[in-house]
């Protein structure tokens, strides 16, 4: 059982409480914000006309697809990759896409989507390739790293008693390294739907259209409001991501 335990760095039980507890106090307090900036300000019709309820509610639809979708496509792809990478044989593939994705998330998000843009024109598609491609590195190197740690022995005993090498990956590499695997996407997902805001850039609809507006438009209160909502989106996604990887994890861990 001891073996089992050591077999991943795991956080501190402080660690996991606080990340319970940080995000939705934020969150909270973001909320409390933009409720005081739409109920006290002196807001003009043009603010108001920013502001419609129909037009937010879109927007927030539109960001959410742009953060899921986009947070899903880096798990397919990177999970498998990472897994693959991690198998004898490919050393150099490991070190070759991690330096390449780090290159990669070197570029401003908003140079990436306008490169995106570049090839494939407007619209909601180009929008979440260049998020998926941002924030594979996260999720790819997290992936490596959670693999990597498990303990040798564990795998050495676990060959022993006759598991086949999917067997060993599925029962032990991959629940052992799941909560380190989950910190990379939790990171994705907080990147994809905070970077989701220049998502209007490209014609990829998004809270940015609500912001944007309030920039062109010198109102200061819609773009106070309209970074809130997106603040807080990021989150409520980061404490889902935190309540995954606290219960995700195998018992004992």
């Amino acid at each position: 059982m001891s073996t089992t335990n050591s077999a991943v760095k795991t956080r501190s039980p402080l660690s996991e409480r606080l990340d319970l507890i940080i995000s939705p106090v934020f969150a909270a307090a973001l909320a409390i914000l933009g409720f005081a900036v739409w109920t006290y300000s002196d807001l003009d019709k043009i603010t108001i006309a920013i502001l419609s309820p129909d037009k937010v509610q879109r927007q927030i639809g539109e960001t959410l697809i742009l953060g899921l979708t986009s947070s899903i496509l880096v798990v397919l792809i990177a999970v498998p990759v990472g897994i693959l990478v991690t198998r004898k044989g490919y050393p150099r593939l490991k070190s070759l896409l991690v330096s390449t994705l780090g290159l990669g998330q070197a570029l401003p998000a908003y140079g990436l989507i306008v490169i995106f843009f570049s090839f494939m024109g407007s619209g909601i598609v180009t929008v979440i390739l260049a998020l998926a491609t941002f924030s594979l590195l996260p999720v790819l190197r997290n992936t490596i790293v959670g693999l990597e740690q498990v303990d040798k022995s564990v795998i050495d005993a676990a060959r022993g008693m006759g598991l086949t090498a999917r067997q060993i990956l599925l029962k032990i590499e991959l629940p052992l390294s799941v909560e380190v695997i989950l910190g990379g996407i939790r990171t994705a997902v907080v990147i994809n739907v905070g970077f989701s805001a220049l998502a209007f850039l490209v014609g990829g609809g998004g809270l940015g259209e609500t912001i944007n507006s309030g920039l062109k438009l010198d109102r200061g209160p819609a773009i106070l409001i309209g970074a809130v909502m997106v603040a807080i989106m990021a989150l409520l996604f980061d404490f889902l991501s935190a309540l995954a990887q606290k219960y995700l994890k195998p018992r004992g861990l």
